[in-house]
């Protein structure tokens, strides 16, 4: 009679390889990334934190910088977690593992990264002593708020490329198809450049929109000062027209009046975007979309890799 072969169950299965992936960050210097991300974030702060959560443009180009930087973050940690055992994982699928603890397991291994580098971040943005959001809106903790942020943004990101890695063949495949992913996540931030109205409705299929829309939503963008026009004004203030400066008058005028705060505030009033309303509607709206196609992105890396036993590579 034929031994009937039992196998773990999904929770132990899980465990298993969860202390798998842990033991690889300890011993195959997949720890890596948390120093990398602190250099990156440490390039970003010095290049274009100056000005975040104290400008409107500055808080916009900031918050772009930095969702670009935890989407980066999210990449590099999975994109090549499954490809480069994929041979590994059609063996043990064959010999009774389920995909789904497999998944799961990376799923909960990436989260403590995710983790981990939205920290490192605020600690290195208050470490260079950039501004950062001083209301919340969800917690109590202003920074509790932006920290998720941080972490929805990276983990959503994290999960996009752990589906691309289920399907890429190579390592080397993965790696290439990374930065075309990196380019659409930046162009169709929906914020940061002017895209055709026609392509607007795609950006809501990326996680740059929602992060970078949920940051500048949690520095109250829309009751900023807007320096674009005084700024290009002081540039032009030498201009002459007929042998006179009127810029250079009007700019004295303003100056010795106290006028310059108050023109400030009104150029960014008629310049705020309600897409970014200090509003906790706003940020659930962000945290949701970011939630959801997270989960989307694992149910289909699940469902892919349900057919490995099919993969002729």
């Amino acid at each position: 009679m034929k031994k009937k072969i039992r196998h773990r169950g999904r929770l132990s299965q899980t465990i298993i390889y969860l202390g798998k992936l842990f033991r690889m960050f300890l011993f195959q210097n997949d720890w890596k990334v948390l120093p990398m991300s602190a250099i990156i974030a440490g390039l970003v702060c010095f290049a274009v934190g100056s000005n975040l959560y104290k400008t409107m443009e500055g808080t916009l180009t900031g918050a772009f910088a930095l969702a670009c930087v935890c989407v980066w973050n999210g990449f590099f940690n999975s994109i090549q977690s499954i490809c480069r055992e994929r041979a590994i994982v059609k063996r043990e699928h064959r010999a009774g593992l389920h995909i789904s603890s497999y998944v799961l397991a990376h799923m909960i291994y990436q989260a403590v990264l995710c983790f981990l580098q939205a920290i490192i971040i605020i600690v290195v943005c208050t470490g260079m002593r950039i501004q950062l959001p001083t209301a919340s809106l969800v917690t109590p903790f202003p920074l509790v708020d932006f920290g998720l942020t941080l972490f929805f943004i990276t983990y959503s990101a994290d999960l996009l490329a752990l589906l691309v890695s289920s399907i890429a063949k190579t390592t080397t495949t993965a790696m290439t198809i990374m930065p075309f992913l990196l380019i659409v996540q930046l162009l169709f931030s929906g914020g940061f450049f002017d895209l055709p109205q026609q392509a607007m409705p795609l950006t809501n299929l990326t996680v740059t929109k929602w992060g970078l829309t949920a940051l500048c939503a949690q520095g109250d963008y829309n009751s900023l000062p807007m320096v674009s026009l005084w700024n290009n004004a002081v540039k032009m203030k030498n201009v002459e027209v007929d042998g006179e400066k009127p810029l250079l008058e009007a700019l004295v005028y303003i100056e010795e009046n106290d006028m310059r705060d108050e023109l400030l505030l009104q150029s960014a009033q008629q310049n705020q975007n309600p897409n970014y309303a200090f509003d906790i509607e706003v940020i659930n709206r962000c945290w949701s979309w970011l939630i959801i196609w997270g989960a989307v992105y694992a149910i289909i890396t699940i469902l892919l890799l349900e057919k490995i036993d099919k993969d002729k590579r």
